[in-house]
């Protein structure tokens, strides 16, 4: 490598400038981004981010996912190029960082190579993923899971969310069903920059997480079924109380995840009651359960006691507790050569770092399985993410998107 790039360094102010660009597109009162896939807003900032690696010289195309790519040309352009980038819908109550810091520095090398004159040997390509956070259709990563096959293309574009609106619907909605059949755009390997969405960085003082690994998950959606009866008229004994039994439900789910710990979690994050009423007993409500590990015996134990728990409560309570597996995704490991570039690149840079597991799911773990792939991972303020608080620094974005730079650049090589 030329000691031009060896030397190379992303503009941090550029790149947090356009972090708090981006933010307007759905931006909250209280400094957080709601920003739902293939919503309004996210055909804004998805606008934006097309004009912009335009304006950079990147010929960008979208597949029939909404899967946005932009093209680096490289000096060899009979390889598949270099991936880089992740995602830019959010929660409901999301905050600025999580997804968009890894496409805007994905954003921020390109530029940073175009002031420095560099011609890669191998092409690059920016990756925006539909869909990664799951919050109004499932699966989450739904647009990189696709890509690797997990789902067909017909299957997702039928799935709706909440209001009944397809996701077929949605991508015309906003323009960005494209012509491209999902899985064309092909990569030698892919690298992502997230905030950790974690405490572990902050906490022990560290700048870079070099991910080797990711936990897998487990959704389900469940179902209570008990009977809706009158509040003042019926016995405490002959309820069926399908609000009292997700109570229980919710102190099985703490209790197996504790009993598997730590390499385990579990929580649920929707319940809603059917019909409900101030002076009726809850008859009927649906909710869900997001189990994690990054260990597949321990997923398998962490199903096997849910399912057992729930038919314990239900017999006991003399009520119905379906539970549907929506969703399993296998712990990931990532790629060993590409991960040991991204220790390499922190450390020659200098800053300090730690091998970490990451303990959200990211469109980097689904195209591990398809691709060598590996993660990136700067501090975010006190662990928080999906949040309107979530927060991190100028200097350890800036770091991140120097190690990924550099990372990319070991990968790609530069062109003599």
């Amino acid at each position: 490598m030329s000691k031009l790039a060896s030397n190379l360094q992303i503009d941090s102010a550029r790149l947090w400038s356009t972090i708090n660009d981006t933010a307007k597109f759905g931006g909250t009162p209280k400094g957080g981004v709601r920003r739902l896939t293939l919503s309004a807003e996210d055909k804004q900032v998805r606008d934006w981010f097309r004009q912009a690696l335009e304006a950079a010289g990147c010929e960008v195309h979208v597949d029939a996912l909404g899967n946005m790519f932009a093209l680096r040309r490289g000096r060899d352009m009979s390889k598949p190029p270099i991936g880089l980038g992740s995602h830019l819908d959010t929660q409901p109550t999301g905050g600025k960082f999580d997804g968009i810091l890894g496409s805007l520095a994905a954003l921020e090398v390109v530029r940073t190579l175009n002031d420095a004159g560099i011609e890669t040997e191998l092409p690059l390509c920016v990756a925006n993923w539909t869909n990664e956070e799951g919050s109004r259709y499932a699966p989450a990563m739904m647009g990189s899971a696709a890509y690797v096959g997990d789902f067909t293309v017909e299957d997702i574009l039928a799935r709706k969310d909440g209001e009944g609106i397809s996701v077929a619907a949605a991508l015309d909605g906003i323009g960005y069903r494209g012509s491209e059949a999902v899985g064309t755009q092909k990569f030698t390997s892919f690298v992502e920059l997230h905030i950790e969405q974690g405490p572990i960085l902050e906490a022990e003082g560290k700048t870079i997480g070099v991910v080797d690994s990711g936990q897998g998950v487990l959704w389900y959606d469940g179902q209570i079924v008990g009977f809706e009866s009158h509040a003042g008229s019926t016995p405490m004994r002959l309820r069926r109380d399908a609000l009292a039994t997700l109570s229980e439900i919710v102190l099985a789910v703490e209790r197996i995840a504790t009993e598997l710990g730590p390499n385990a979690v579990g929580t649920i994050g929707e319940a809603a009651i059917a019909r409900p009423s101030r002076n009726v007993i809850p008859g009927e409500i649906a909710f869900t359960i997001d189990m994690r590990s990054a260990d597949a015996s321990i997923m398998d134990a962490l199903d096997k006691n849910l399912r057992a728990a729930a038919a314990e409560i239900a017999g006991r309570r003399k009520v119905e507790i379906p539970l549907d597996l929506v969703w399993r995704i296998e712990p990931t490991h990532f790629d060993a050569k590409l991960v040991d570039a991204v220790q390499r690149a922190a450390g020659e840079l200098g800053y300090s770092h730690r091998r970490i597991t990451s303990g959200a799911g990211h469109d980097s773990c689904n195209l591990a399985t398809a691709m060598p792939a590996a993660m990136i991972f700067v501090p975010c303020k006190d662990g928080v993410s999906h949040n309107e608080l979530e927060d991190a620094t100028e200097a350890d974005c800036g770091a991140g998107a120097n190690v990924l730079l550099h990372t990319v650049l070991a990968l790609a090589g530069v062109a003599k």
